[in-house]
């Protein structure tokens, strides 16, 4: 068990009960939750309030889904007796950033009185940990019982030449000006979800990805349904390549391929992985233990190395999900100064993916659970949303149960379509809970729905 304050100051000695090093969406968490419990706590930030998932990840880019989703919306309309005359129709998008860039600010001032009204200290600077108890941030010295890292990740570009000339995510959020055409690198879900929104705003987009098909670690149907869905999109998808350079030329680069091609392309991006933030904390030098891939090693309690000292979010190398983070801190804030109870569980957790169409999945993979040992029952669905019968749309949707055939629980449901994160949200409660096929197939559909054909599959796949 951690060493607790339930409440009450650990020494009236050290200037804090707790110092949390990052005021991302974990961070910001912990320290609330804490000084809720009587804690005193300050959180040290040197960039901004919210971390990566407000700044210059899950929010921004989601604005950005929206954006790039009105083109469609805008096709689509003829189908249902709207006139949008295409000449009539232009897109702005210093308007996008800037109107984003607004809401983020909006955002950022709601963490600070977060913050405040909990009785949080904010303290703006890089960290240092010079031993167990004490912290520099500009050469002032902060001394405190307990210490979380909470300093998240950032993005990783390949030492290839011509990097320098390469945006990752950070930087596409501030572009002054969209290029005619991209190239995206990588294949995870950023760099999926950045194609499409790139596609859906009129960019002639590439997507290069060295394997043969992106999103591993996804359900293999769902991969090679979003790969159909994203060229009917107009994206291209180019497998089994990577980029070996990168040369400026003038307005445009060069981009030169492990195949022997060459593009030319008006904005490359990487999306080729993210590395846990923790230069210049110390963490080596107070003798943390950092993983082979860079992350601080914790047990499961998220105690590092060192026991005043623990960690917590996508530093610690679990699931890069802001919920998970949230609870990640729920739990290390009881535990340090709550009843010391509580544990995290990481099965069954939901995600998304804000490609177009989106991908949404709970639970386990077909391949999952084979590997688990389980004798699956497969059930599928592939149909045209209702709503695209009369725009003409050629978009389709899937829908996924992975069943165990022994104990009949739904171990995995998996979506691409439309809304598929707004709908795997309410099939990851039953999941949670244990939910049976039984159970979903009694279970009444809303009609005329697509998330209805969830309850009303009857058949094994063959």
């Amino acid at each position: 068990m951690l060493q607790q304050t339930t409440g009450d100051t650990v020494s009236d000695s050290l200037d804090y009960d707790l110092i949390v090093i990052g005021a991302g969406s974990g961070g910001v968490r912990l320290a609330r939750m804490s000084a809720g419990r009587g804690a005193r706590v300050a959180v040290i930030e040197s960039r901004y309030l919210g971390g990566t998932c407000v700044n210059v990840g899950c929010v921004p880019k989601k604005l950005f889904v929206y954006g790039a989703g009105v083109s469609d919306e805008l096709e689509d309309a003829a189908g249902y007796g709207w006139d949008v005359p295409k000449d009539d129709v232009s897109f702005d998008w210093p308007t996008l950033v800037a109107n984003k860039n607004t809401e983020i600010e909006r955002l950022n001032g709601i963490y600070g009185r977060l913050l405040e009204n909990a009785g949080v200290t904010v303290i703006e600077g890089t960290a240092t940990i010079k031993d167990p108890n004490t912290i520099v941030v500009g050469g002032k010295e902060y001394t405190t019982a307990h210490i979380t890292v909470a300093t998240g990740s950032w993005p990783v570009v390949p030492d290839i030449p011509g990097k320098e000339c390469i945006l990752t995510s950070n930087e596409m959020f501030y572009l002054p000006q969209l290029p005619k055409q991209a190239v995206v690198w990588g294949g995870g879900y950023i760099a999926v979800e950045f194609a499409g929104i790139l596609a859906g705003l009129g960019v002639e987009t590439t997507l290069l990805y060295r394997g043969d098909l992106f999103l591993r670690g996804f359900d293999s149907d769902v991969r090679r349904f979003a790969e159909q869905e994203m060229r009917k999109k107009g994206v291209r998808l180019e497998f089994g390549v990577t980029i070996e350079s990168v040369e400026a030329e003038n307005s445009h680069y060069q981009v030169n391929l492990s195949n022997g091609n060459v593009m030319e392309t008006g904005l490359v991006m990487a999306a080729t992985g993210r590395r846990a933030l923790v230069d210049g904390l110390g963490l080596t030098e107070l003798g943390i233990e950092l993983s082979a891939s860079g992350h601080v090693v914790v047990d499961d309690y998220f105690r590092t190395s060192v026991p005043s000292v623990t960690a917590l979010g996508d530093v610690i190398g679990t699931p890069q999900l802001t919920p998970v983070a949230l609870a990640q801190a729920m739990v290390l804030s009881r535990r340090l100064f709550g009843d010391g109870e509580g544990e995290m569980d990481y099965t069954a957790i939901p995600t998304a993916v804000f490609c177009q169409p989106n991908i949404g999945t709970v639970g386990l993979t077909e391949e999952e659970a084979r590997n688990a040992g389980h004798a699956v029952q497969i059930y599928r669905s592939e149909f045209r949303p209702m709503k695209y019968i009369l725009s003409g749309r050629e978009e389709r949707c899937l829908m996924k149960l992975v069943v165990d055939e022994a104990t009949d629980r739904v171990l995995g449901a998996h979506m691409v379509g439309p809304d598929a994160g707004e709908i795997t949200q309410g099939l990851a409660v039953a999941i949670k809970a244990g939910a049976t096929k039984a159970q979903f197939d009694s279970t009444m559909g809303i009609h005329p729905t697509s998330a209805e054909e969830f309850v009303t599959m009857r058949e094994p796949a063959v």
